[in-house]
């Protein structure tokens, strides 16, 4: 029985129009969590367990609620017993966006456009199995009609394996992304332990705050010779604490010096860093990207067997729209702010950050804040229509850069597909509606500025 047809979310003869427009636009991936090495070693699969299941804490989340045994999912249970378990999982997950997905990524690389299930999976692990043998991680790129790839890398790394792919031609590019997750929390256990490692890496010692920035900035420039133009944080909140530049001298030696910091010290040391960062990238012309909303390892038993990125994760409630607009607005007094995508994992902020960007935007940059793309818990079809919805009610939807993988796995583009469906479909219904003319001029650059050209003006690839 095939299942992913070619009308698949499209429910109006004009949402089934722009797709045809939609899916012929290149993809710009300005975010995700692919490794350059295996990209630049253009890393062949075993079996479809390695390359689908390896890794995918979304999977492993659903194949725990089913019942699966950790075994089966993170254990020591053959690729083969993984898979079939996770085909067992899917077989009867009605409503969950994996079941889509999984079918969507069958279909677009490997031909299989019929249902995966129990009486299916032998006949699934046989036929991908087979194909992947012909094919690399270079290659479902660009069978993926990806143009730029943007990895996500710490201050420290020394980028070789994108300064080895610099050169080739491989038919797409891949860029660094400055991620300072690491620096900027002060309160870890393995601060100071971080801290020499990135003054090995930038060559200066660093004994004062005003060291740190030094070091912070060497390595900004070392990403940028590397093609870098865009940082990205993960956040629990965007921080704000009014502070001067002596008490965040005085926190700094403090915490050097192993001294139990309160939480309003950390958090004015975290303001003032990332105010720092954020006005070398508005300096250097990069975009910063603002992930929050997390709440990261709650469960202890699952954090201490399988590690971090295990799935047990959840949206927090520790975010604060008051304390994103402060911080906004103490980058923006020194016209120092950068172009700037929000993503909250909370659904709920969606109006919120619709309202305090209208209050930073300024020409000539077209949407210069952004609001992110449906993230992490919400990149799927209610949590899109919704992130859309808001977007279109209080800010400017033609301008906004549209989707991201976020994703660690080499076949995830299928999301982009999925995404330019919704998009399709939610102008589409508006059409119907009557609440935009049916000029097919205007909505195809709508929707292909959406999918690809306005990314491509934004962060300048």
């Amino acid at each position: 029985m095939k299942f992913i047809k070619d009308d698949f979310l499209l429910e109006s003869e004009v949402s089934k129009r722009l797709y045809e427009y939609a899916k012929k636009m290149p993809i710009i991936d300005y975010h995700c969590h692919l490794s350059p090495k295996e990209i630049y070693e253009d890393k062949k699969f075993n079996n479809i367990s390695e390359l689908w299941l390896s890794g995918d804490h979304y999977k492993w989340r659903l194949m725990r609620s089913f019942g699966i045994d950790e075994e089966h999912i993170t254990g020591k249970s053959s690729d083969k017993d993984k898979f079939m378990a996770w085909a067992k999982t899917l077989s009867l997950a009605i409503g969950n966006p994996l079941y889509e997905w999984s079918h969507l990524e069958l279909k677009n690389y490997f031909g299989f456009d019929e249902v995966l299930d129990e009486d299916s999976a032998e006949k699934v692990w046989d036929l991908v199995n087979e194909k992947l043998k012909d094919l690399s991680a270079r290659q479902l790129i660009r069978n993926s009609n990806v143009e730029v790839v943007c990895t996500t890398d710490d201050p420290i790394d020394d980028l070789n394996y994108h300064k080895l792919m610099a050169n080739e031609d491989m038919g797409f590019k891949v860029y660094p992304a400055f991620r300072p997750d690491k620096v900027l929390n002060i309160e870890k256990d393995n601060w100071k332990q971080y801290l020499d490692k990135l003054a090995e890496v930038a060559s200066i010692e660093i004994k004062e705050y005003d060291d740190l920035l030094k070091a912070l900035n060497n390595r900004l420039d070392y990403f940028e010779n590397v093609g870098c133009k865009v940082a990205d944080h993960g956040l629990a909140y965007v921080p704000y604490e009014k502070y001067n530049e002596e008490e965040i001298r005085r926190i700094f030696i403090d915490r050097l010096n192993d001294k139990t910091l309160s939480n309003k010290e950390v958090e004015q040391f975290k303001t003032a860093l990332l105010y720092e960062l954020n006005k070398q990238y508005h300096d250097r012309n990069w975009v910063s990207q603002l992930h929050y909303g997390v709440k990261r390892d709650n469960s202890s038993f699952l954090y201490e067997k399988v590690g971090v990125d295990a799935g047990g994760d959840n949206i927090g409630d520790s975010a604060s729209i008051d304390k994103l607009a402060n911080f906004l607005d103490l980058v923006d007094k020194d016209d120092k702010l950068p172009k700037t995508i929000l993503y909250s994992l909370n659904p709920n902020d969606n109006v919120a950050i619709d309202t305090v960007m209208a209050s930073f935007q300024k020409g000539p940059i077209k949407s210069k804040i952004q609001h992110g793309s449906a993230w992490w818990f919400n990149d799927n079809y209610t949590g899109m229509n919704e992130q859309l919805t808001s977007l279109s009610l209080q800010g400017y939807l033609p301008g906004f850069v549209g989707m991201l993988t976020d994703s660690r796995s080499f076949i995830s583009y299928a999301r982009h597909e999925y995404f330019r469906r919704v998009l399709c479909n939610y102008i589409g219904k508006l059409v119907k509606q009557g609440r935009f003319p049916d000029d097919d001029k205007k909505l195809r650059k709508i929707v292909e500025d959406i999918c690809f050209n306005n990314t491509k003006r934004y962060f300048r690839f």
